[in-house]
């Protein structure tokens, strides 16, 4: 089944095309990972997805319907996005700001019902956030932050989670924590993941599927073994690699070919 697909996609900022032609599909319940230089697009197709972006022509369509055509809450129902770098309100705290996530669900006068507070308790369990919901989000650390944004999304209780470059600026053990949070996601709940990633490595051990752009177009939509290729790699990166299996997980893993020099 497909989650997500877009047909002849052409996005432009301004004068600039981005996307010149774009005709892809998310698969239902796999996690598919976008890659690419920076400034190949990829950024820019996740906003399409998330209807952050109108593109100048084509037709996306979530569990089949046109997202042109849906209503704002219906969308909100069905699809959650957490964007690069986020701004945090100031002065609210970690339960404040995952109730944002149930407002696609709650009437424009009433407050939380007993469903959207389960849903929000449930999104802090999952997360590992429940110590720290009274906090305000601003004195926490970046990894914490992002889990708050991920248990934000996780309140709509949506079937699709888009996540633009989600470990940029954490540490190693913060990104390891937010891969394997969001492959739980899917493995044992079921929900589709899009994700931006620039680590092919993370890319190719934590997704099912991978597509690689170069300039708005799809260079190789596969597998991570089909797409991170040498030859793919050469392609759309510019830099030589060696691809070996994961000494422990047998994952294709990806090498620089040859190290650059150093002043000594």
């Amino acid at each position: 089944m497909i989650a997500i697909e877009s047909r002849h996609l052409k996005i432009a900022y301004s004068d600039r095309l981005i996307v010149p032609d774009l005709s892809i599909e998310i698969a239902t319940g796999k996690i598919t990972a976008l890659l690419g230089p920076n400034g190949s697009g990829k950024s820019t197709v996740l906003r399409s997805l998330a209807r952050l972006l109108s593109p100048q022509s084509g037709i996306i369509y979530l569990h089949g319907r046109d997202i042109a055509q849906m209503q704002t809450r219906d969308m909100a129902r069905e699809l959650a996005m957490l964007p690069q770098s986020p701004e945090v309100p100031a002065g609210i705290t970690v339960w404040e700001l995952i109730s944002y996530g149930r407002y696609p669900h709650r009437s424009l006068l009433g407050g939380l019902s007993p469903k959207d507070k389960a849903a929000m308790h449930w999104a802090l369990e999952i997360t590992g956030l429940q110590p720290l919901k009274n906090r305000l989000v601003d004195t926490l650390s970046g990894g914490e932050r992002q889990r708050v944004w991920i248990a934000l999304a996780l309140a709509q209780q949506t079937k699709v989670l888009l996540l633009d470059e989600p470990t940029t600026f954490l540490d190693i053990r913060h990104q390891l924590d937010l891969l394997s949070l969001v492959r739980r996601l899917n493995r044992e709940y079921g929900m589709t993941v899009v994700w931006v990633l620039h680590d092919l490595n993370q890319a190719a051990a934590y997704s099912d599927w991978a597509i690689m752009f170069r300039s708005g177009t799809v260079i190789a939509s596969g597998s991570p073994p089909e797409v991170m290729t040498t030859g793919n790699i050469l392609e759309v990166f510019g830099v030589e690699m060696t691809i070996i299996p994961h000494p422990i997980t047998g994952v294709s893993t990806c090498l620089p070919s040859e190290l650059g020099s150093t002043d000594k």
